[in-house]
């Protein structure tokens, strides 16, 4: 019920106007959002390397409806590679596997924000364009995944995109029930894929509903990863999903440098660095930008307890 409510404030305009307007302490956004620019993203990129982890950059921004916005999105990528280059973050660590790139930081792109609710092609142009900076950096792309509308759309221009840079990556919600067939399809020696749980409201008939049936589904979509030829990338902050991968991993004789964690930024710091000491691989996603508020609104759908922490700082004075 809870989520439910969150993700439909996600929604509303009304409720967005209410909360970018309301007396938030800096607090309550620095803790989920690296910062509103290039600057500020690449210093909190340079900290988590230094301690270790592993980094992927998302520069928010989703209800692109022209081509000035799209096009201004792809340049604010290039521009974040440019400075991810110059400051030695993109080079390509040991391990991933063979034919897989693992660099410490690469980039996470979400087709919207280039164009693609209203030209697929311009999308797909400005994708190619970062996919193309970053690969002369040595680092690689990952395509996120949005709402159930677009999935078929964003794994035909992956796709293609592959064809010239095999490395880049898929996103995949255990969530939806088509997720176990997409896994198997994209479970193949180079392919990179990001498995996560989905932030999205979806219908019955598209997605599991209960989160007992998500986590199972979770981990059968995990299993087929672990047992396939490519690098599974496992976003999740569960313990219990964690250990079981840790377990999977085992099972399926795969190397610590065999596929990675991912957590969001901000959540579960503690374990970041618990794993990564422990010889784990560990990305962070690293978001950015001024347009933060659908972001938050469903990281907090996808773990409500962070809704007191964001409630305290809403009638915070400071």
């Amino acid at each position: 019920m809870l989520r439910s409510v969150i993700l439909a404030a996600a929604r509303s305009q009304k409720v967005e106007r209410l909360v970018e307007t309301a007396p938030i302490s800096r607090d309550v956004v620095k803790r989920f959002v690296a910062g509103s620019g290039t600057g500020e993203a690449l210093a909190t990129t340079r900290q988590l390397a230094d301690a270790g982890l592993c980094i992927t950059l998302d520069n928010l921004g989703e209800d692109t409806l022209t081509a000035d916005q799209a096009n201004a999105t792809k340049e604010a990528y290039l521009e974040l590679l440019a400075g991810l280059g110059r400051a030695g973050l993109t080079t390509p660590k040991i391990g991933g596997g063979d034919a897989v790139t693992v660099a410490t930081a690469e980039v996470s792109l979400k087709l919207s924000a280039l164009g693609q609710a209203f030209d697929e092609q311009l999308a797909e142009k400005n994708a190619r364009e970062i996919c193309e900076a970053a690969a002369a950096l040595g680092t690689t792309v990952t395509l996120d995944m949005e709402d159930h509308t677009t999935t078929d759309s964003t794994l035909d221009i992956l796709s293609r995109l592959r064809r010239d840079h095999p490395g880049t990556g898929a996103v995949l919600q255990a969530y939806l029930r088509r997720t176990e067939g997409d896994c198997r399809e994209l479970a193949t020696a180079g392919s990179r894929v990001r498995l996560c749980k989905g932030a999205y409201k979806e219908p019955e008939h598209v997605a599991y509903q209960a989160p007992l049936e998500v986590d199972k589904s979770y981990v059968r979509c995990m299993n087929i990863l672990m047992a396939g030829e490519g690098y599974p990338m496992l976003a999740t902050h569960d313990p219990r999903l964690i250990a079981i991968a840790q377990d999977r991993a085992r099972w399926f004789d795969r190397a610590p440098d065999e596929f990675e964690f991912q957590m969001l930024y901000g959540i579960r710091p503690e374990e970041q660095t618990r794993l990564a000491r422990a010889g784990h691989t560990v990305r962070v996603y690293v978001p950015y930008g001024t347009e933060w508020y659908g972001y938050l609104m469903r990281r907090l759908a996808e773990r409500p307890a962070n809704l007191a922490f964001f409630g305290r700082a809403l009638i915070s004075k400071k």
